[in-house]
């Protein structure tokens, strides 16, 4: 039964737990690992995919439904590898990211190439290894993007253009895939209490206050909501922002 087939099945509330079946990217990050969390509450099997040995250890420990795959994102070219074995699959959602805060003029090749291929390339040859196996399920692929109305930030050209990238893949994608009743979805959240989020306004000389932000729970129950929405329609964008 897939993800779709048993939300439908559910209670009318709603509230009965969905054993679909998902691939985290960015899985031990702050939002990756609420992820895993909000996903394995629900029943769903997780497959978390990081680079942090440790920290993926930690995210299957005493957890039968989470699985762990130690991988590179800033490699694209060895994704398909790492994932060759992964079967049925109801959802991809591509949590991963990274955010150097540097001018044009002091952003080498070898950032640019990071941030590309973190941000964007890993999301792009993940989908569309996984494609086959979404398209006989009927999935999903979520991509958490950047703030809502981020563009031409100084400072931080090459995760701006990362994310734009990220919105037209997410985009191309949907009208792709629509005959095969994949849907996409791309998530842009304000803020979000995580370590990386920190380090950019330190960066930016901006304050941190995690309170004042959306808490990475709040964001994965937002998405954990978009997977089990019924197949009858889907939020093509999710724009979240802190609260009053």
């Amino acid at each position: 039964m897939t993800a779709n087939e048993a939300h439908e099945a559910s209670l009318p509330d709603g509230t009965d737990p969905v054993s679909g079946r998902v691939l985290v990217s960015g899985a031990t990050g702050g939002i990756g690992s609420a992820l895993v969390d909000a996903l394995v509450a629900r029943e769903w099997s997780v497959t978390a995919l990081g680079r942090d040995r440790e920290r993926l250890a930690a995210l299957s420990r005493g957890r039968p439904r989470v699985r762990t795959v130690r991988a590179d994102l800033r490699r694209p070219e060895a994704l398909a590898e790492a994932v060759a074995d992964l079967g049925e699959l109801d959802a991809f959602v591509h949590c991963a990211g990274v955010s150097p805060v540097a001018p044009v003029t002091d952003s080498p090749v070898s950032l640019w190439q990071e941030v590309l291929a973190v941000n964007l390339v890993s999301a792009a040859e993940l989908t569309r290894v996984l494609l086959p196996a979404l398209r006989a399920s009927r999935g999903h692929v979520v991509l958490v993007n950047a703030a809502p109305g981020l563009r031409e930030v100084p400072g931080w050209a090459a995760f701006a253009a990362s994310k734009a990238g990220l919105s037209e893949l997410a985009g191309s994608l949907r009208q792709e895939e629509a005959a095969h009743g994949v849907r996409v979805t791309g998530v842009h959240p304000g803020g979000t209490a995580t370590e990386l989020l920190r380090e950019v306004r330190t960066a930016f000389g901006r304050d941190y206050d995690p309170a004042e932000c959306i808490q990475p729970a709040t964001l994965a129950r937002a998405v954990v909501g978009v997977l089990e929405l019924p197949s009858d329609a889907q939020v093509t964008e999710i724009h979240l922002r802190p609260g009053a």
